[in-house]
């Protein structure tokens, strides 16, 4: 198969404070903006529709509820693919959800958190996911995390066995770690050969003040599109990856995973 180059869209915005609406009628637009100007995928930040809230359940739905079924919309009705994340309801919980929709507005692919941001009581409300995931559009292969998975390196080398290409990480990451933010994004991208592209949210809510630094990094470590700190779109060219071109040494196959596994039965 002939696979070219896909232009990847970051939507840098500020969402409407529990009010899920407001925020995907600005969605909306900015898909718009996105096709117009060619882009395949736009991105939105972590629990755009509302904001994210480590403590509220608040607008939690099922898969194909009010809000996953808004972005379901704006993906059809802009032709692009769209990935966008809500409260799941799950049982008796809930989960951080991400979905990712075509651009006929089908779930491709719907990833929920692992790792639950307990410094602010994220896991005392909701549960969390089990599984990477993996999903494969226009050509290429992409794989999703959200926000607090960025400190955690095992998904991200999960994710390179499993042959991604380009993981998108939806995020609600403070001014406060902003430092943080750029280290992890550019350490994840390089240490698996990778793009990596990081969606933040900017504004001030209850929770905290956010200042957004998006941006997409090569799997070389090099910042190529943002960072950026205002509302708007960010663009990026995501290519194919041949691995024989890319420059620095492929680790994986001198890991010692059997030796890693016994320090940590052992510790």
């Amino acid at each position: 198969m002939n696979r070219t180059a896909l232009r990847l869209c970051l939507a840098q915005a500020e969402s409407a404070w529990k009010n899920p609406e407001l925020s995907l009628k600005k969605a909306s637009v900015f898909a718009e903006c996105a096709s117009r100007e060619g882009a395949a995928i736009i991105c939105f930040p972590e629990q755009f529709a509302t904001g994210w809230d480590p403590a509220s359940s608040s607008f939690a739905e099922d898969e194909g509820g009010p809000v996953s079924g808004m972005y379901s919309d704006i993906a059809a009705e802009s032709g692009i693919g769209v990935l966008g994340s809500f409260r799941e309801k799950d049982g008796d919980g809930f989960r951080n959800t991400a979905v990712f929709f075509d651009e006929h507005g089908k779930v491709l692919s719907k990833y929920s958190k692992i790792h639950l941001f307990s410094p602010a009581g994220e896991d005392k409300c909701f549960s969390p996911g089990s599984s990477p995931s993996v999903f494969e559009y226009k050509g290429i292969r992409f794989g999703i995390a959200i926000c607090y998975d960025l400190r955690f390196p095992e998904l991200f080398l999960r994710y390179r066995k499993l042959g991604a290409e380009c993981i998108l990480v939806p995020a609600a990451w403070p001014c406060s770690r902003l430092s943080h933010w750029d280290l992890f994004l550019r350490t994840r991208a390089v240490e698996n050969r990778y793009y990596l592209g990081g969606i933040n949210t900017i504004g001030r809510t209850p929770v905290d003040e956010y200042c957004g630094g998006s941006m997409v990094i090569s799997p070389s470590g090099d910042v190529i599109a943002g960072p950026v700190k205002e509302e708007g779109l960010l663009y990026a060219d995501i290519d194919p990856i041949n691995s024989e071109k890319l420059p620095g040494p492929d680790t994986l196959s001198d890991r010692r995973d059997d030796l890693y596994k016994s320090w940590m039965q052992n510790s």
